[in-house]
């Protein structure tokens, strides 16, 4: 039998019942042969280890500020909770508890408010017989007081209580004021007729309109004289009784043609005394 030459020669360290020689356990590899390198795939660079520290610092300073932002949230928070005052609820300080001014949300103050409902603005010289019906008038004279005042005066009819017409006051008078000067009258007196006053008619002799002959009673009268700031109608001032005489028939005469009579107008001279004793 012959050795045929593709096979190669037997190992003589093998037995043909052994097997294949076993691996070498641990150990170094024969002599002249290099060691085996392990296979780990791709190098992987080494970090930076100055980056890493930078980020780590960066992360932690992010997170500081935003601590300090919320905190400080909370605090504004907190602030405005102790001096904001409660939504829905008064913030004009009570009487007596002892509030600081300029502490609360008082509105500030604006314009005053009339002293009544029936407070106007006149227009007319005859608006200011209102005062003596209580009503204020807005665009008088403010008054601070008896001297230097200007003054009107008006008496109510007898037959009709709240219809005033303007009477006597003298032009030379310091307190007179014209008819279109009403906005500097700070005084008006009222001349009120007293109800019961009434003396014995006076017969006077005069023609109507169509040149009829009458006979008017001409009453005489008394009137009590108070006056009044023109701004606020509150009473400043007494000025007395004022009579209303018939000494005589006047030349002309306004009547009642129902009753036929007509009343007394209030002494001038008595009017003009009491005027000077007040504003004077």
């Amino acid at each position: 039998m012959t050795v045929s030459d593709s096979y190669p020669p037997p190992d003589p360290n093998v037995t043909p019942w052994s097997g294949p020689p076993a691996p070498q356990q641990g150990g170094y590899p024969p002599y002249g042969q290099p060691p085996p390198q392990p296979y780990y795939g791709a190098p992987l660079p080494a970090p930076d280890k100055s980056n890493k520290g930078l980020i780590i610092g960066l992360v932690a300073g992010a997170v500081v500020v935003i601590l300090a932002i919320c905190g400080a949230g909370i605090g504004i928070l907190l602030a405005y909770d102790d001096d904001e005052p409660a939504r829905g609820t008064s913030s004009t300080p009570t009487l007596g508890t002892g509030s600081t001014p300029g502490t609360g949300t008082v509105p500030t103050p604006g314009p005053a408010d009339p002293p009544n409902n029936n407070a106007m603005t006149a227009r007319y010289s005859s608006d200011m017989a209102n005062v003596c019906e209580g009503s204020p008038i807005l665009n008088a004279a403010p008054y601070s007081g008896p001297a230097g005042a200007k003054a009107y005066t008006f008496s109510n009819n007898p037959d009709r209580p709240t219809s005033w017409s303007s009477t006597y006051v003298p032009s030379d008078k310091s307190y007179y004021a014209k008819g279109a000067d009403y906005q500097k009258v700070s005084v008006v007196g009222c001349l009120k007729f007293d109800q019961g006053s009434q003396g014995a008619p006076k017969k006077c002799q005069y023609k109507d309109k169509a040149e009829k002959p009458v006979t008017i009673d001409y009453v005489s009268s008394r009137y009590t004289l108070t006056f009044y700031a023109a701004r606020t109608a509150e009473k400043v001032g007494d000025g007395g009784t004022v009579t209303a005489p018939t000494n005589r028939c006047p030349s002309f005469i306004s009547y009642d043609k129902t009753t036929m009579r007509a009343y007394a107008t209030p002494d001038s001279g008595t009017i003009e005394a009491a005027l000077d004793t007040f504003l004077s």
